[in-house]
């Protein structure tokens, strides 16, 4: 029933609203995307106070930007494999295939009545930047389609099924090269050259990948489905859903974002690195976890995501230009990210989940 006041009118609404309020409040402020966040800001502000002049400067976070927005790319497809309670070992292979047919397309254009394999600067051209990113965009996503096969209709474990892959990957771009980097400079404009304002052109397009992510997850029937899915498979497969066709369709995405992240290495670094992607499938996975994603599925955040990315970057960078160790930095990381699987694992709990 409604109270009412001694002038009649009734109060009854007021309390609950506020209530609503306090409790969403509550829920955000002890969100782990929160908590990261705040520990991401206050870390800034410690650097900028003990290194002003250094840390907080225009080009020392355009250089920041610049180093962390290939794992964003990569990143953001991960965070949709997660969402679905699944994992994604397979971001090295996918990465570096990208490289290895973008290059091995870019040696079989004709050039000067033969062919070239090291495309230099003046042989750079759109032509040329889009055949490396179809061949680039095609690798990643053969690797993720299988990945979505193998674990949606014959149902392997994630974790295995994307572990072969990674390995097979791996191999079939050593077989493809002989085991030996090579250089071209054909696509180097796409992440070196500035199309806005100043804004090297690789930072745009990881801004333009994460508002698409954003979209994607929280605006789309897609991204419905996804976090349906990680919730509770059984549940959305009873709803309708179409369970192993979307767990396809989430596996090749996740692999088109590793192809387009190699399309975007080939750019910047102007060579293949074979060994040099080892680790991004664990930067990758620990981005998406500390940004507030959940490890078990049905909660995923994007912009939390991008938050994960910044923090190992900042705190390394931060490190080196106070002279400190730069290793002090994974052990911040570590602490980071086990509060933020156990804060994860605390509200999973309180709401009866597993």
């Amino acid at each position: 029933m409604s109270a009412q006041t001694p002038d009649g009118t009734d109060n009854a609404v007021a309390p609950a609203s506020a209530d609503t309020i306090g409790s969403r409040m509550r829920r955000v402020f002890t969100s782990p995307t929160f908590i990261t966040f705040a520990f991401l800001l206050l870390v800034m502000v410690l650097f900028s106070v003990m290194a002003p002049g250094k840390f907080g400067t225009i080009t020392n976070f355009k250089l920041l930007a610049q180093n962390v927005a290939i794992l964003t790319v990569v990143s953001v497809g991960t965070t949709f494999v997660i969402a679905t309670g699944g994992i994604d070992l397979s971001i090295p292979s996918g990465i570096v295939l990208g490289e290895v047919f973008a290059v091995k397309a870019l040696s079989m254009i004709p050039v000067g009545g033969g062919t070239a394999v090291d495309l230099n600067a003046d042989q750079s051209g759109i032509g040329y930047i889009l055949i490396a990113l179809a061949f680039s965009l095609a690798a990643g996503t053969l690797v993720g389609l299988i990945n979505g096969v193998v674990v949606a209709y014959m149902r392997v474990p994630a974790m295995l099924a994307t572990l072969g892959t990674l390995g097979g990957g791996l191999g079939v771009a050593l077989l493809m090269q002989n085991g030996v980097n090579i250089a071209t400079y054909a696509i180097n404009p796409v992440s070196s050259a500035s199309l806005l304002f100043g804004i090297p052109n690789l930072i745009i397009i990881a801004v333009i990948v994460a508002i698409v992510g954003i979209v994607m997850l929280n605006l789309s029937v897609f991204g419905r489905h996804t976090l349906a899915i990680g919730s509770s498979s059984e549940a959305a497969r009873r709803v309708g859903i179409k369970v192993e066709r979307h767990l396809v369709l989430v596996y090749t995405l996740g692999g088109f974002a590793s192809g387009f992240g190699g399309f975007l290495s080939l750019g910047y670094f102007s060579t293949t690195s074979v060994a040099g992607h080892s680790t991004d499938n664990l930067q990758a996975i620990t981005a998406v976890a500390l940004g507030g994603t959940s490890l078990f599925g049905g909660v995923a955040t994007v912009f939390g995501t991008i938050v994960g990315v910044w923090i190992p970057a900042i705190l390394q960078n931060g490190f080196i230009i106070m002279g400190v160790q730069p290793y002090w930095q994974m052990v911040a990381v570590g602490a980071v990210l086990i509060l933020a699987v156990w804060l994860d694992r605390i509200r999973r709990s309180s709401q009866g989940g597993r």
